[in-house]
């Protein structure tokens, strides 16, 4: 399994921002989904159109969730929203082993809001039982007094309070493939971020370390991951938001780019 993963995730490339999703170099569509995993989807197998499968769920408010097809044949989760709508792709019944799990996807957004100021957006939310916490390791805000628009991980609806960590250090990218992977680790309740394979430590967060206040930081057993676009405020700019999602991956190990 080690020996496949590693030539698994060496033959895996980066698609050119041109719209389209990443191919093989060798023109070769590598297995994306290897046997193992926790969660994989990489929606070559789906039908195109609205979701058709029951490996997962679907949680949308003035939003949809399209498979598509790219330019290079390979087809892609088309994410689209309206103001500050939602569309998740919904893993239910995760359970990795001692809560410790990584995760990675490959997304080009179209575009991140500019208003309304300090405009909060979410691709990716993690919940669970054991703690009131809704852990955001993928996310930004857009941030007026810079101005920008920054990744930047957080949590809400427990004891730490809601809390965004957004850095200048680590603005958006628009209309461009990346990689993004992240890791949630219950041994210290950690979040980590890495983007394009580079890790991210100005997005981490810890037990005591964190963007909130000073109320320790835990984790909740996670149980449920959601991937996709929310955004909290209204009268958004732009108004609609889109965004492109391939070669979602959860597993106990670091897979990479």
């Amino acid at each position: 399994m080690r020996t496949f993963l590693a030539v698994f995730t060496a033959t895996l490339v980066l698609g050119a921002a041109t719209g389209s999703a990443p191919a093989a170099a060798s023109g070769v569509p590598p297995r994306s989904c290897p046997r193992g995993l926790l969660f994989c989807e990489d929606f070559d197998r789906l039908p195109a159109g609205g979701p058709s499968t029951l490996n997962w769920g679907v949680d949308t408010r003035h939003g949809t969730l399209t498979v598509e097809r790219a330019r290079h044949g390979n087809q892609v989760l088309h994410v689209h929203t309206v103001d500050n709508g939602r569309a998740f792709l919904r893993v239910d019944d995760l359970a990795a082993p001692g809560n410790r799990f990584y995760g990675r996807m490959r997304l080009r957004v179209d575009a991140f809001p500019t208003a309304p100021d300090w405009a909060h957006f979410t691709l990716v939310e993690a919940t669970g039982a054991g703690s009131a916490e809704v852990v955001r390791p993928v996310g930004g805000q857009y941030a007026p007094t810079v101005p920008g628009t920054f990744w930047g991980i957080g949590a809400d609806g427990g004891p730490t309070g809601d809390w965004t960590n957004w850095r200048e250090s680590v603005p958006v990218t628009e209309d461009t493939w990346q990689c993004v992977e992240w890791t949630l680790d219950a041994r210290d309740n950690r979040v980590a971020v890495w983007i394009d394979g580079v890790a991210n430590p100005e997005l981490t967060a810890s037990t005591t370390d964190h963007g909130g206040n000073d109320v320790p930081f835990v984790l909740p057993t996670v149980d449920t991951v959601k991937i996709g676009w929310q955004l909290y405020q209204g009268g958004t700019t732009p108004g609609e938001f889109d965004l492109w999602i391939d070669d979602i991956a959860l597993f106990t190990r670091r897979l990479g780019c």
